[in-house]
């Protein structure tokens, strides 16, 4: 971004109220307009979805079309907005999810029954489809949860988050999150390094998530001390889990047997959640995958919660919505 732009974004942004519910957010600037509207208006498209309120841009402004709370929630995020491709000369999928989150937050609190938002040391996180928000109590009420779906639905993350909140108000005493070491349909061969080396990259994602959601230093510190645990599936036999969270990951690579023996390891005062998606599995023979059996077995006890996520559930770039409901068309 050039630096004309920059010396502009004090008073690039003028708003006109035409009526309760009509704002105009005028741009001095088009490069920046063009910038914050996205290519073909897609992040308009993006916001308007996410906001349900109307977005259109007309000559060198973008006219908001809600409630008047709205409409100067909206406006905040346009801000936000223009900030972030003032400073980074584009506006990603991400910022679009912030601005909403930042700015909206209130509004949505107020839709959402209060319980359902996780609030961690990073970010407050709000389930954004009516099966994440079930997902989220069940988390929250159940000894036992099995959930299936495609990528991006959030499963790991929201299970995650709940965990790590528990942990950091002493519900529980330790998170311990479990993934197969199974290979993603390539073979990567002899891995050097000791077994914590061996094993990180097939449970990075694990990782990721935590860091999303707490400072770096202080889950390694966590790590360290063994307040967090995280170790491959096959770590699991022969212990009893009190009072932890127990997240099995990718759980479509784990064999009946092997999501037998991880849930049977439920002790005292302890939740033991199991995700995957049946479409992923990587294992020599996919009969063997015992996620799908674990609901049909499982689902009809009172103490276990089976939540089955689609593509509409899907909240990573909403090309991945459209990515996971052409396959499944086509299977």
């Amino acid at each position: 971004m050039n630096n004309t732009i920059k010396k502009k974004i004090d008073t690039t942004l003028k708003f006109v109220y035409s009526d309760n519910n009509s704002l105009s957010v005028i741009f001095h600037n088009n490069e920046l307009l063009m910038g914050v509207a996205g290519e073909f208006n897609k992040n308009l498209k993006e916001l308007e979805k996410m906001t349900n309120s109307s977005l259109y841009s007309r000559g060198n402004s973008i006219m908001i079309k809600s409630d008047p709370q709205k409409n100067e929630l909206i406006k905040n995020a346009i801000q936000f907005l223009t900030n972030q491709f003032i400073n980074n000369g584009s506006i990603e999928n991400k910022d679009l999810i912030s601005s909403v989150d930042q700015f909206m937050i209130k509004e949505k609190v107020k839709n959402n029954n209060v319980t359902d938002i996780i609030k961690t040391p990073k970010k407050s996180i709000i389930p954004r489809s009516e099966k994440q928000k079930s997902y989220v109590r069940a988390l929250r009420q159940s000894d036992i949860v099995i959930s299936a779906g495609p990528a991006g639905t959030g499963k790991t993350f929201l299970a995650v988050a709940v965990g790590l909140t528990m942990l950091l108000e002493k519900k529980i005493e330790r998170i311990i999150l479990s993934r197969p070491a199974v290979e993603a349909g390539e073979r990567l061969g002899f891995l050097p390094g000791d077994m914590k080396e061996k094993v990180d990259p097939y449970l990075r994602p694990l990782y990721d998530s935590l860091y999303d959601l707490f400072d770096f230093e202080k889950i390694q510190r966590m790590i360290e001390i063994g307040d967090i645990e995280i170790a491959p599936l096959a770590f699991m036999r022969g212990r009893t889990l009190k009072n932890s969270f127990a997240i099995l990951d990718e759980a479509q690579n784990a064999t009946d047997t092997q999501i037998k023996m991880f849930l049977t390891r439920i002790g005292e005062n302890s939740k033991i959640v199991v995700n995957g998606d049946p479409t992923q599995i990587d294992l020599p023979n996919k009969s063997m995958s015992g996620l799908v059996r674990s609901k049909e077995l499982l689902g009809h006890l009172n103490e276990i919660s089976v939540v089955d996520f689609d593509h509409s559930d899907v909240v990573r770039h909403p090309l991945v919505s459209k990515i996971v409901k052409a396959y499944s068309k086509n299977d």
